[in-house]
């Protein structure tokens, strides 16, 4: 009987698991029967921007994050593909810090030349996922919007891949009933110029706080306090942004900071992470972590100890992504078509725990990725996924984290070496600062007249 194998969500980590697929059977690889499940109308997961937030057109949670005028926050070097450069897709070599379209239209350019959409039932949202122990089978439940039907299907295994920064964490600070401005969730933020000319405060200190609260700035916010819990980012920041110690309170528009300062305010962001939170899944087939490099009792960051036929595929912190989304997925792969060997629960559990002892000790930033570059080479070398140079992609992390450093409004109009093809890439035509048009066709053209004064 042919295996069948459930992946839930298109986004990057469900299409590499789709190309993974794919390469095998191309290689003349006799491969499972796939169905892929996919919430939205289209694929790319977060990188399918909606203007939608809350609840989407079903009247489902709104799956993505992502905002108008996003650009990477990373060097696209650290992310390409080894198996499809920018460079290929896009014809030429192009700057390190294209924005949110120009990365989506590059996700789908991979699975577009891989012919795999027809695998995908998109507007499906799975609903309950089962395992029988007698059978060792999965069944899955779905609703499939476009015809507002209920299927129930069985599988082999089932790959979780709808990723872990959908549902918020939302705290709560004495004051909020009363607050009469805004407040929302980094989840919820779509458009900056909502905030030009206003008084914001940012709840967090990690990336999306950095960039959420650079956007604003560009687009014309009047002042950015972020407060933070333990440590200050840090940066260099303009003179109308100021670090404060945590919000302890809100009094009418005025917010109070734990080092007994007080400012006006006319607008709060939390940017205050994400759960993992699978509400198709039973407990006993859940993965409960925070988010961490090395979250536990999955094998090789991948399988589910208890029951390794289910896969869980993304679910780690991120300073790699797409590419080690690849590692996981031939890996997961390999272990289905039966390359790949499964040791004992026991065994499994004392590798996981080696990993987590490892993740222990780290301290520094540049511990964190050489870590996790670390996993994906060990991953890589078990499989047939092109091998690219981890050393030189942990080095250029490096560098970002210095040109961040050096100046954290002007580091992506650096430009980094294709770490695949070797080619250095282009300057963008125009400052990230003034880049005031985060389209693709702006991004790809020549260079624009601003249209507005920026800070």
């Amino acid at each position: 009987m042919t295996l069948r194998v459930a992946i839930i969500g298109a986004g990057p980590c469900g299409l590499a698991q789709l190309r993974a697929f794919q390469s095998a059977r191309d290689k003349g690889a006799a491969i499972p029967e796939l169905v892929c499940f996919e919430k939205q109308q289209d694929w790319g997961g977060m990188w399918n921007y909606t203007w939608r937030t809350g609840l989407d057109e079903n009247g489902e949670p709104v799956h993505g994050s992502m905002y108008r005028y996003l650009w990477s926050n990373g060097p696209k070097e650290c992310l390409e593909f080894a198996d499809y450069t920018f460079e290929e897709h896009f014809g030429r070599p192009i700057a390190s810090y294209p924005p949110r379209e120009v990365l989506w239209d590059y996700i789908k350019g991979r699975v577009e030349k891989a012919g795999v959409r027809d695998y995908i039932r998109f507007n499906n949202v799975v609903r309950q996922v089962t395992f029988d122990e007698q059978t060792q089978r999965f069944t899955v439940y779905a609703h499939d919007y476009t015809h507002d039907t209920l299927t129930c299907e069985e599988f082999d295994y089932v790959i979780n891949a709808c990723g872990h920064f959908s549902t918020p964490k939302v705290p709560y600070f004495e004051g909020f009933e009363q607050f009469a401005g805004r407040i929302l969730h980094a989840h919820d933020f779509r458009e900056a110029l909502e905030f030009k000319d206003k008084d914001l405060l940012i709840i967090g200190s990690s990336y999306s706080a950095e960039d959420i609260g650079s956007q604003c700035y560009k687009y014309g916010a009047r002042s950015i306090t972020s407060c933070y819990r333990t440590t200050p980012m840090g940066y260099a920041w303009p003179d109308n942004w100021e670090e404060k110690p945590l919000l302890q309170r809100l009094e009418n528009n005025r917010a109070f900071f734990a080092d007994g300062s007080s400012k006006h305010i006319d607008a709060v962001i939390l940017c205050t992470g994400y759960k993992h939170h699978f509400p198709f899944l039973p407990d006993e087939l859940s993965l409960r972590t925070d988010n961490r490099l090395w979250p536990m009792n999955l094998y090789k960051g991948v399988f589910w100890e208890p029951n390794p036929r289910l896969i869980y595929l993304g679910m780690q912190d991120q300073w790699y992504s797409f590419n080690m989304f690849d590692a996981q997925a031939w890996y997961a792969r390999d272990v289905i078509l039966g390359r790949i060997p499964l040791p004992s629960q026991a065994a499994m559990i004392a590798d996981s725990q080696q990993w987590q002892a490892r993740e222990l000790t780290l301290e520094t930033n540049q511990q964190m990725f050489e870590f996790q570059g670390a996993y994906i080479q060990h991953l890589v070398d078990a499989t047939d996924y092109p091998d690219f140079d981890i050393a030189a992609v942990n080095e250029t992390f490096l560098h970002w984290k210095h040109d961040k450093a050096e100046n954290i409004m002007g580091y992506r109009d650096k430009s980094y070496r294709s770490l695949m093809t070797g080619t250095q890439s282009p300057p963008h035509h125009t400052p990230w600062l003034l880049a005031l048009d985060d389209s693709m066709a702006a991004y790809l053209g020549e260079p624009v007249t601003p249209i507005k004064s920026v800070g």
